[in-house]
């Protein structure tokens, strides 16, 4: 095999990063592989003397660079906001999003007379994640847990899961359970900490894991 092919393979390679990159959900991960992907390029273009390649993704590389550095140094504000299970404005935002909460949590049918607590996490003072429980003795079963699409950094789910952890074991919770309806779903929860227990998945509030940032 000659030098061309190689070389073609290592601008392929460039190219299979980038596509990578663009499948990520995580805002971090998404300009980490993207910037793996410009190196690539750059190189590329040096050795095949395309220049402009090299300078384009040269100055890709540096606005990702540039995000990361922000995001790493950015520190948002979170708060958790208790809400009436019959609120009119929580009914607005499930029925706005119903379709993508009904692919999570097929099985959802919002009681407005049930009376489940249920929790906004603010981000920034903007309705980030919607949190519905059922309360049965010290645990607390996830009904729901929907994170709005552009917040979906795992930080929402990691606050009130863990930085709040405290706040409901106070409140007579020792453990919280769910049960995913669907994969991605299950990866989440793994992700903020849960166990697979005899088929459900089980988070000890008493004992939780350690996360790595939830950014990444």
């Amino acid at each position: 095999m000659d030098t061309q092919f190689w070389l073609e393979m290592f601008g392929y390679a460039g190219s299979v990063l980038v596509a990578i990159s663009l499948m990520m959900r995580s805002l971090v991960r998404l300009r980490a592989i993207n910037s793996l992907g410009c190196i690539v390029f750059v190189v590329y273009g040096i050795l095949i003397h395309a220049y402009p390649v090299s300078v384009l993704n040269g100055f890709i590389f540096c606005i990702n660079a540039y995000h990361l550095i922000r995001m790493f140094r950015q520190k948002d504000y979170f708060q958790l906001l208790e809400i009436s299970h019959d609120s009119a404005y929580l009914n607005s935002l499930l029925d706005f999003y119903k379709d993508e909460i009904r692919e999570i949590y097929p099985n959802y049918a919002h009681n407005s007379q049930a009376g489940h607590p249920t929790y906004l996490v603010l981000r920034n003072m903007v309705p980030a994640g919607i949190i519905v429980q059922q309360v049965t003795g010290t645990e607390a079963k996830i009904l729901l847990d929907y994170v709005i699409p552009i917040y979906r950094d795992f930080r929402v789910g990691h606050f009130f899961y863990h930085d709040k952890a405290g706040y409901f074991h106070d409140h007579g919770i020792e453990r919280m359970v769910d049960v995913p309806g669907r994969p991605r779903h299950a990866k989440y929860l793994e992700r903020m900490g849960f166990h697979l227990e005899d088929g459900i998945y089980v988070l000890d509030l008493k004992g939780e894991k350690v996360m790595k940032d939830p950014r990444i």
